[in-house]
Protein backbone atom coordinates (compact mmCIF):
# COMPACT_ATOMS: atom_id res chain seq x y z
CA UNK A 1 0.00 0.00 0.00
CA UNK A 2 1.45 3.33 -1.08
CA UNK A 3 1.71 5.90 1.71
CA UNK A 4 3.66 8.98 2.69
CA UNK A 5 4.44 10.90 5.85
CA UNK A 6 2.68 14.17 6.63
CA UNK A 7 2.78 16.57 9.55
CA UNK A 8 -0.45 17.48 11.34
CA UNK A 9 -1.05 21.23 10.94
CA UNK A 10 -2.64 21.34 14.40
CA UNK A 11 -0.28 19.44 16.71
CA UNK A 12 2.84 18.94 14.56
CA UNK A 13 2.92 15.13 14.89
CA UNK A 14 4.03 13.03 11.93
CA UNK A 15 1.38 10.71 10.48
CA UNK A 16 1.46 8.02 7.80
CA UNK A 17 -0.98 9.07 5.06
CA UNK A 18 -2.35 6.27 2.86
CA UNK A 19 -2.90 6.96 -0.84
CA UNK A 20 -6.23 5.13 -0.69
CA UNK A 21 -8.45 4.29 2.26
CA UNK A 22 -12.09 4.31 3.33
CA UNK A 23 -13.14 7.59 4.91
CA UNK A 24 -10.47 10.25 5.28
CA UNK A 25 -7.24 10.53 7.29
CA UNK A 26 -7.06 11.96 10.81
CA UNK A 27 -4.11 12.67 13.03
CA UNK A 28 -3.31 9.71 15.27
CA UNK A 29 -2.50 12.10 18.11
CA UNK A 30 -5.06 14.96 18.13
CA UNK A 31 -7.70 13.40 15.78
CA UNK A 32 -7.70 16.53 13.56
CA UNK A 33 -8.64 15.93 9.90
CA UNK A 34 -5.45 15.82 7.84
CA UNK A 35 -5.01 17.33 4.37
CA UNK A 36 -5.03 14.40 1.95
CA UNK A 37 -2.49 15.16 -0.78
CA UNK A 38 -1.17 12.19 -2.77
CA UNK A 39 0.24 11.31 -6.18
CA UNK A 40 -1.18 8.82 -8.65
CA UNK A 41 -0.23 7.39 -12.03
CA UNK A 42 -1.49 5.09 -14.74
CA UNK A 43 -1.37 2.00 -12.53
CA UNK A 44 -3.07 3.26 -9.36
CA UNK A 45 -5.32 6.17 -10.38
CA UNK A 46 -8.53 4.12 -10.28
CA UNK A 47 -7.85 2.93 -6.73
CA UNK A 48 -6.61 6.29 -5.45
CA UNK A 49 -8.96 8.73 -7.21
CA UNK A 50 -11.94 7.06 -8.83
CA UNK A 51 -12.70 4.76 -5.88
CA UNK A 52 -12.26 7.51 -3.28
CA UNK A 53 -14.97 7.88 -0.65
CA UNK A 54 -14.48 11.68 -0.62
CA UNK A 55 -14.51 14.10 -3.58
CA UNK A 56 -11.18 14.28 -5.42
CA UNK A 57 -9.45 17.29 -6.94
CA UNK A 58 -7.11 16.00 -9.66
CA UNK A 59 -4.16 18.13 -10.76
CA UNK A 60 -2.58 17.12 -14.08
CA UNK A 61 0.83 18.82 -14.02
CA UNK A 62 4.49 18.55 -15.05
CA UNK A 63 7.71 19.63 -13.35
CA UNK A 64 8.73 21.77 -16.35
CA UNK A 65 5.39 23.68 -16.42
CA UNK A 66 5.63 27.19 -14.94
CA UNK A 67 1.85 27.70 -14.56
CA UNK A 68 1.65 24.29 -12.82
CA UNK A 69 4.22 25.43 -10.26
CA UNK A 70 2.15 28.59 -9.70
CA UNK A 71 -1.12 26.70 -9.17
CA UNK A 72 0.30 23.88 -7.02
CA UNK A 73 0.65 25.85 -3.74
CA UNK A 74 -2.90 27.19 -4.20
CA UNK A 75 -4.21 23.63 -4.58
CA UNK A 76 -2.21 22.48 -1.55
CA UNK A 77 -3.78 25.35 0.44
CA UNK A 78 -7.27 24.37 -0.69
CA UNK A 79 -6.57 20.77 0.34
CA UNK A 80 -5.52 22.01 3.80
CA UNK A 81 -8.66 24.18 4.08
CA UNK A 82 -10.87 21.28 2.99
CA UNK A 83 -9.17 18.62 5.14
CA UNK A 84 -11.65 15.80 5.70
CA UNK A 85 -13.82 16.88 2.76
CA UNK A 86 -11.44 16.49 -0.19
CA UNK A 87 -8.50 14.52 -1.54
CA UNK A 88 -5.95 16.23 -3.80
CA UNK A 89 -4.45 13.80 -6.31
CA UNK A 90 -1.47 15.00 -8.35
CA UNK A 91 -0.81 13.33 -11.70
CA UNK A 92 2.51 14.01 -13.44
CA UNK A 93 1.58 13.91 -17.14
CA UNK A 94 5.10 12.83 -18.12
CA UNK A 95 4.77 9.73 -15.92
CA UNK A 96 1.10 8.99 -16.71
CA UNK A 97 0.62 9.14 -20.49
CA UNK A 98 -2.37 6.78 -20.43
CA UNK A 99 -4.29 9.00 -18.01
CA UNK A 100 -3.42 12.06 -20.08
CA UNK A 101 -4.89 10.35 -23.16
CA UNK A 102 -7.91 8.96 -21.33
CA UNK A 103 -8.90 12.37 -19.96
CA UNK A 104 -7.85 14.24 -23.14
CA UNK A 105 -5.37 16.44 -21.30
CA UNK A 106 -3.96 18.72 -23.99
CA UNK A 107 -2.87 21.64 -21.83
CA UNK A 108 -1.57 21.81 -18.28
CA UNK A 109 -2.41 22.46 -15.62
CA UNK A 110 -5.71 20.66 -16.10
CA UNK A 111 -7.83 20.27 -12.98
CA UNK A 112 -10.80 17.97 -12.50
CA UNK A 113 -13.16 17.21 -9.65
CA UNK A 114 -14.23 13.58 -9.37
CA UNK A 115 -17.19 12.60 -7.22
CA UNK A 116 -18.29 8.97 -6.92
CA UNK A 117 -15.90 8.00 -9.71
CA UNK A 118 -17.25 10.54 -12.22
CA UNK A 119 -15.73 13.79 -13.45
CA UNK A 120 -18.15 16.55 -12.42
CA UNK A 121 -16.16 19.58 -13.60
CA UNK A 122 -12.92 20.55 -15.31
CA UNK A 123 -10.68 23.63 -15.37
CA UNK A 124 -7.85 24.11 -17.87
CA UNK A 125 -5.01 26.54 -17.33
CA UNK A 126 -3.72 28.50 -14.37
CA UNK A 127 -6.26 30.72 -12.65
CA UNK A 128 -5.93 33.07 -9.67
CA UNK A 129 -6.54 31.60 -6.21
CA UNK A 130 -10.01 33.22 -5.77
CA UNK A 131 -11.17 31.78 -9.11
CA UNK A 132 -9.92 28.29 -8.22
CA UNK A 133 -11.51 28.49 -4.77
CA UNK A 134 -14.86 29.53 -6.25
CA UNK A 135 -14.66 26.81 -8.93
CA UNK A 136 -13.92 24.15 -6.31
CA UNK A 137 -16.60 25.39 -3.90
CA UNK A 138 -19.16 25.25 -6.72
CA UNK A 139 -18.14 21.70 -7.65
CA UNK A 140 -18.27 20.52 -4.03
CA UNK A 141 -21.62 22.21 -3.42
CA UNK A 142 -23.11 20.00 -6.12
CA UNK A 143 -21.65 16.82 -4.61
CA UNK A 144 -23.35 14.61 -2.04
CA UNK A 145 -22.02 14.66 1.47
Amino acid sequence: MQSQLTTCPRCGKTNRLPAAAAGHPRCGSCRQDLPWIVSAGDGDFARIAEQSTVPVLVDFWAAWCGPCRTVSPVLDGLAREKAGQLKLVKVDVDRAPELSRRFAVQSIPTLMVIVDGKVVTRQVGAAPAPVLRSWLESALAGSPG
